[in-house]
């Protein structure tokens, strides 16, 4: 069957547990650095169409979403995950690119940014014309910040006073495009 990728919307939200459970998974599996997110809060994404979910027929395959802060200046691109059986396809790739795409049409002069500490993730923001960024560069808002809280490095951001982190920040500027 065809991987199909998808904007978020009412038809996904039968989706948001599962989502919320691969996001869990491959936090466990990888010991650190994901934000673990409930599926309340997928659900939200899905719903607002701040998402693009993959689909293998009804099984999601792979699912990113983004969030926008301080009055729409940055947008944040977050919850990358795709199912550990459909690893090594360039499903990563192509959900960040669709994931840009959404979010630059919706607020094209704002700001987009993530954290990551994946080396394939900050390959593929390169790519996107990303560059990485002191988290100074990065958004003020506190919400943003308190989403840190289920990551495993969240005590370390906090003793480090949000001015570093095990993650690596990274910012695309529309005005260096």
């Amino acid at each position: 069957m065809e991987i199909s990728f998808e904007i978020g919307n009412k038809k996904h939200k039968k989706h948001a547990n599962s989502i919320a459970e691969m996001i869990e998974r491959a936090s466990e599996r990888r010991g650190t650095v994901l934000a673990v997110r409930k599926s309340e809060y997928i659900l939200d994404k899905l719903l607002k169409g701040k998402s693009i979910i993959a689909l293998d027929g009804q099984v999601v395959v792979g699912f990113c979403y983004f969030q926008n802060w301080e009055n729409d200046q940055f947008i944040a691109h977050s919850g990358l995950i795709v199912n550990e059986n459909y690893l090594g396809r360039g499903l990563s790739k192509k959900l960040k690119k669709q994931i840009f795409d959404v979010s630059r049409q919706k607020f094209p002069k704002a700001k987009i940014f993530g954290l990551t500490t994946s080396p394939a993730v900050m390959k593929i923001n390169y790519e996107l014309g990303y560059q990485s960024v002191n988290y100074s560069q990065l958004t003020n808002d506190e919400n943003f910040w308190i989403g840190c809280k289920s990551c495993s490095n969240y005590q370390l951001l906090i003793k480090e006073k949000r001015k570093k982190c095990k993650c690596t920040g990274m910012l695309m500027d529309p005005r260096n495009l």
